[in-house]
């Protein structure tokens, strides 16, 4: 039996805030994006009943997204670069809620929900979601799904980015993150 012969999928993306989607939407038309696809979602978070996700910086999200649920597994983010770099297991799993009563009897306990309306666009080897995120606001996120092997994924990210019409730095917090950080 062979365990862990590939290695594991990684997240690699880049987060904005803009101040609204229209030149984004604009542009995504301009340059042949397909898209949009409209999806409500509501990601739960859950806290590790004896390791600190945040000092870890890991994450265990569980997301509804139209009929479909899926437990997310984020590893930390990997240092070294200005755009997020992680690992990302996915996990779909049946949308009855019975994943989080599973998760409440392990002894994880929900910490946050994040709830938003995502426009998501493809184009090439990435997918770029419009994200209207409640409690804060407007994003792009870019992230590459497939970047070719002999282009850095920065360089990539950044061409998109212009590509689209998107200014300002890339955040690097996630938005449970960010939702935190307003809280407190």
């Amino acid at each position: 039996m062979e365990i862990l012969a590939n290695k594991p999928p990684l997240e690699i993306e880049g987060k904005y805030h803009v101040p609204s989607f229209s030149k984004v939407r604009e542009h995504l038309r301009d340059i042949g994006a397909t898209g949009p696809e409209i999806l409500h979602q509501r990601d739960i978070y859950f806290a590790h009943p004896v390791r600190d996700f945040a000092r870890t910086d890991e994450a265990l999200r569980v997301r509804y997204s139209g009929n479909d649920c899926t437990v997310t597994y984020k590893g930390p983010k990997l240092e070294g670069l200005t755009l997020k770099a992680r690992e990302e297991i996915n996990l779909v799993v049946d949308p009855s809620g019975n994943v989080e009563i599973v998760l409440k009897r392990l002894g994880f306990s929900p910490v946050l929900e994040v709830m938003k309306v995502r426009e998501v666009y493809h184009l090439k080897e990435a997918v770029i979601s419009l994200d209207e995120v409640t409690g804060l606001g407007t994003y792009v996120e870019i992230e590459l799904t497939g970047p070719e092997e002999n282009l850095d994924p920065e360089t990539e990210l950044s061409h998109l980015k212009e590509l689209i019409g998107v200014e300002g730095s890339h955040i690097p917090l996630s938005y449970l993150e960010l939702l935190l950080a307003k809280k407190s």
